[in-house]
């Protein structure tokens, strides 16, 4: 009996390209992913506009947040720079005026008057307190303050030499005066100067950046409605409902932080704009005034103590006359201090008539009493509408920045309330689907 051979095992060997080419019929689509499948047809589309308005709410919250935020920022940051520029600016006033009574002083010979001499050592005491003061409330300012300091010990040092030469009648006292006062001028003042142009330049930029967290709120605020109105219409035409509650809550929502916060950071605009242009200015006005009007006071009695070649320290004196003036015009509803300034103005002429005219002993007279007595007159009423006005300026930043909304903190649970209704009116429609 013949026996059949079995043929050998077939050996399976992977398709060619060819041969899977030609399995496939070209209209079969290919495979797609499970994200692509998810946004596919109407339901896919619900979920796209689901996951871009509910971003988009997100992103409304955290700009809200931010934009408030910027703006209480600013207006704290406008408040503590501007109570360190009014610190500079009494340290500078101090400064001058410590100044002005020593070298009047210095014309009554032997020992200065009991009042002025302690006028001198209060001026000199507050500058000093000061600086600590401005050192520990803006760190940005210490090294120049502490250079300040170093420079206030020697014009001190450079003053007491000069006392004491002129108490003992020695004409040496009056370079040692002429020192110090060219050690305030050359080496102290150009700090104070540097330190309040800093200080004013940084209330310039928190006034400014008051106004930006307005563009966050009603840019971010626009976009999220557009984005929620072309979402409720898509979903009207594709669904014939019209509404969608919970989307329109969500809209709502929007709307009324967009427009109350919107208007509430204009409001707070508004109020540091006033602000910046009333009390503030004011205040920069003041300060500026009585600065000059101290170093016009000082070089009053330089030009009487050089005795004939004083002419530098009374063109000095008519320059720092002519700020005043210039500051005091600039203060908003007037001042006090002008018809004073002009009684010492009146004192100050006949000082230099007299001086001019040969009676210099007479001149020194009116310069140590009718000129004191006139200028402390000056020099009282502006303290006073100075700390007004320098009040005001913190009261009303405080006020600005207490009539926020509490919308710094409330942004992202506003948006991510949002999100949730857009959820939940989407999953209704996608509902109808299943």
């Amino acid at each position: 009996m013949t026996q059949t051979q079995s043929a050998p095992p077939a050996t399976w060997s992977p398709p060619t390209p060819q041969q899977t080419a030609a399995l496939q019929s070209p209209g079969t689509p290919a495979p797609r992913g499970a994200v692509a499948q998810w946004f596919e047809g109407t339901p896919g589309r619900m979920r796209a506009f689901l996951v871009l308005a509910a971003a988009i709410s997100v992103v409304f919250g955290l700009c809200a947040a931010q934009g408030f935020n910027d703006s209480d920022g600013a207006l704290q940051r406008a408040e503590a720079n501007a109570a360190q520029l009014v610190r500079i600016q009494a340290i500078h006033t101090n400064l001058v005026s410590a100044n002005a009574d020593a070298t009047n002083a210095f014309l009554v010979g032997g020992l200065e008057p009991a009042q002025q001499r302690q006028h001198f050592v209060d001026s000199m005491a507050s500058a000093a307190r000061l600086v600590a003061e401005a050192a520990s409330a803006q760190a940005a300012d210490r090294d120049a303050l502490g250079q300040l300091n170093t420079t206030l010990v020697t014009y001190q040092g450079l003053i007491e030499q000069a006392r004491a030469n002129n108490r003992q009648g020695l004409p040496i006292g009056s370079q040692y005066l002429r020192d110090a006062n060219a050690t305030l001028q050359n080496d102290s003042l150009p700090l104070v100067k540097a330190l309040v142009a800093a200080n004013e330049k940084r209330v310039d930029t928190e006034f400014d950046g008051v106004s930006v967290g307005v563009w966050w709120v009603f840019v971010s605020g626009l976009l999220a409605l557009l984005v929620l109105f072309f979402t409720l219409r898509w979903l009207a035409r594709k669904t014939h409902r019209y509404l969608n509650m919970p989307i329109l809550v969500g809209a709502v929502i929007v709307l009324l932080t967009t427009f109350i916060g919107g208007f509430a950071l204009i409001s707070g605009s508004s109020s540091a704009t006033n602000t910046r242009d009333g009390d503030y200015a004011s205040t920069l006005a003041l300060s500026r005034a009585r600065i000059a009007a101290y170093d016009a006071r000082s070089n009053e009695s330089l030009t009487l103590i050089a005795r004939g070649s004083g002419t530098a320290y009374d063109e000095a004196y008519n320059a720092s006359a002519k700020v005043v003036d210039e500051q005091l015009g600039k203060i908003s509803g007037g001042t006090a201090g002008s018809a004073l300034w002009s009684t010492y103005q009146q004192s100050h002429a006949d000082v230099r008539k007299k001086d001019t005219d040969g009676n210099w002993d007479a001149a020194v007279k009116v310069a140590t009493k009718t000129s004191v007595d006139a200028f402390g007159a000056f020099d009282q009423a502006t303290a006073r509408e100075l700390e007004n006005t320098s009040s005001g300026v913190s009261s009303e930043l405080k006020d600005a920045r207490d009539g926020l909304p509490p919308i710094g903190w409330l942004g992202l649970p506003i948006g991510i309330l949002v999100a949730l209704l857009i959820a939940w009116g989407m999953s209704q429609r996608l509902g109808e689907y299943r």
